[in-house]
């Protein structure tokens, strides 16, 4: 599977009905323990996520009807199993602020990926305490927030590199039995000067 195969593009133009079923915070994380853990039922989900087996199994059907999972196999001929279709999702953020429901998905989606580092931050504290992950992950493990001046073409240019150089190294590492998945969250949030008249902006705290 290539680096496209692995993408699913989303357009806000031609994918109106598949963005509005990707707008639903169940569904986004439904997708993203898919992609992450690989094939599962409606049943294990929903024990994952603490929300009844039907209503997994409707949102995992609205996601199949999409075309961001497909059926795996049967488990026992009685209960589908699932596998997301696609490693990740893409989109072009400048053609997203075209569209109202673009910029809703947009929104959504980044909060989304903010709840997923909460919850990936307690799961990892969880497993090095637990022994479940060797001491070799202790240094490397971190969340930064530096904060750089760059121009809208270098932060460009960061992004590239950064997803360049991500592909090389998960090529190198596939076949590596001390492999692990890694959450890795990436933020570029440009901020304008800071207005002392303007109470509503907020900034660090």
């Amino acid at each position: 599977m290539d680096s496209d195969e692995r993408k699913r593009l989303l357009d806000p133009e031609r994918d109106t009905a598949a963005l509005k079923a990707l707008t639903h915070p169940l569904r986004i994380r439904l997708l993203g323990l898919l992609r992450q853990d690989g094939p599962a039922t409606a049943s294990e989900l929903a024990a994952r996520t603490r929300e009844s087996s039907a209503s997994t199994s409707y949102h995992l059907r609205v996601l199949a009807k999409y075309a961001f999972i497909a059926e795996a196999e049967h488990r026992d001929g009685r209960e589908r199993r699932w596998r997301a279709l696609h490693t990740l999702t893409s989109w072009s953020n400048e053609t997203m602020e075209s569209t109202a429901a673009g910029r809703a998905f947009v929104s959504l989606s980044r909060r989304q990926q903010i709840e997923h580092l909460e919850r990936s931050l307690a799961r990892h504290e969880a497993d090095l305490a637990a022994g479940r992950l060797g001491q070799e992950w202790v240094e490397p493990s971190g969340v930064s927030d530096v904060m750089p001046r760059l121009t809208a073409q270098s932060l460009t240019e960061l992004w590239d590199t950064l997803a360049g150089k991500l592909e090389e190294l998960t090529a190198r590492d596939a076949d590596d039995p001390r492999a692990e998945h890694v959450v890795l969250l990436t933020a570029g949030l440009p901020l304008a000067p800071h207005d002392p008249a303007d109470a509503d902006r907020q900034g660090p705290s």
